[in-house]
């Protein structure tokens, strides 16, 4: 067991893009959603993108893709992502990123994927960047399909929860371990370890890292990562549940399911 880890966000941290959004091609040609949606998808990405991912332009994305997934069948998903997951996900993969992961592993730190994205997505890209463990949302799923809704949804301070409670199971001193993250909802994550870095920070992460000395990663190489990464034998997990990139669960977000509450 590793005394200390380092946890990534996923979206425009490790990959390029949105996780959530990239599959909407995908999506298409597999008869799941419409050129019309993909097209949605498309600005949402731009908007993403260019606007940062706040907590108003998160709850927008939500409302879309809940909307865009409910009565997905997940067999269908899961053969369409498994399918499309590399070829999708490998080009925009952070070489910067990747080289930071292979630097954690090789001073002995566990790299840990902490995503709003579902972990339905979030495990097979871990697999393939060779991450210990990962950490994402749960999608609510009723009789083979989504519903829309969340069982668990990894966001904002939530990650710091899940940060926390990781570091009790697994041993790991907070103050040595590291964290990387681009949104300012990141925050809560960020603070929870001793060593937290802004990368391609949005407009408030970046005053809160000058705030508090918070070093500024700028990573902008996204590129193959077959050139970068010698294949690894758990790349055979992308055959297995590699579902919802939709993740609507990325954008499920900041409401808890009220039936709950």
């Amino acid at each position: 067991m590793r005394p200390e880890a380092a946890f990534f966000d996923l979206d425009k941290t490790i990959i390029a893009k949105s996780s959530a959004l990239a599959f909407s091609k995908p999506f298409q040609a597999g008869g799941l959603i419409s050129r019309r949606a993909v097209l949605r998808s498309a600005y949402a990405q731009f908007v993403f993108l260019v606007g940062g991912a706040d907590h108003d332009q998160m709850e927008k994305m939500r409302l879309f893709m809940s909307q865009l997934v409910a009565g997905w069948d997940v067999a269908t998903v899961k053969e369409i992502v498994a399918e499309t997951l590399h070829n999708i996900v490998d080009p925009i993969v952070y070489d910067e990123a990747v080289q930071l992961i292979e630097e954690h592993h090789a001073a002995g730190r566990d790299v840990v994927i902490v995503s709003s994205s579902g972990t339905d997505v979030v495990e097979p890209i871990g697999a393939m960047l060779g991450a210990d463990r990962v950490v994402g949302t749960k999608l609510e799923i009723v009789d083979g399909k989504y519903t829309g809704e969340i069982d668990y949804y990894a966001y904002a301070e939530e990650k710091a929860h899940a940060i926390r409670a990781l570091a009790e199971e697994r041993g790991y001193r907070l103050d040595a371990c590291y964290a990387y993250s681009d949104s300012s909802t990141d925050i809560p994550m960020l603070e929870a370890v001793g060593h937290p870095f802004a990368v391609n920070p949005d407009k408030e992460l970046r005053r809160a890292a000058a705030v508090n000395g918070w070093p500024i990663l700028i990573f902008s190489k996204p590129v193959a990562l077959r050139s970068t990464v010698p294949p690894k034998p758990t790349l055979a997990a992308l055959a297995v549940g590699g579902v919802v990139a939709v993740g609507a669960a990325v954008w499920v977000g900041s409401r808890r399911r009220n039936a709950s509450a």
